[in-house]
């Protein structure tokens, strides 16, 4: 059984990106893992001292792919579990979104799974 092509890290970096900025929602890559392989956490910061990290999960029993939350709370609290994911994979990208009103995108088609 042939496995489903999968996009490198880079190349869904960089479309992520994309479609923030056509959606006028600022982001930044604070962390730059491996451009191949390299798992990536999106951290949204809400600009009122709040954050939540999100994570990408992988369901063993069905096989689908989804983002789930990783910390959520203060922000210094967000940013200390993903140092500490950081400190465990140091090939792990790490995009911080900004937006008030909590967009950050990860629902809709092709970012979804």
């Amino acid at each position: 059984m042939a496995s489903e092509p999968r996009l490198t890290s880079e190349f869904w970096v960089r479309a992520y990106l994309a479609r923030l900025r056509l959606a006028d929602i600022p982001a930044f890559v604070t962390a730059h893992g491996d451009d191949t392989a390299g798992a990536v956490l999106v951290k949204l910061a809400t600009l009122d001292g709040k954050a939540c990290a999100f994570q990408r999960s992988f369901d063993l029993m069905t096989g689908a792919r989804a983002w789930v939350v990783l910390a959520e709370g203060d922000e210094a609290e967000v940013d200390a579990a993903i140092a500490r994911q950081r400190g465990f994979d140091p090939d792990l990208w790490v995009i911080e979104v900004e937006s008030r009103d909590g967009r950050h995108l990860l629902d809709e088609d092709g970012l979804r799974d």
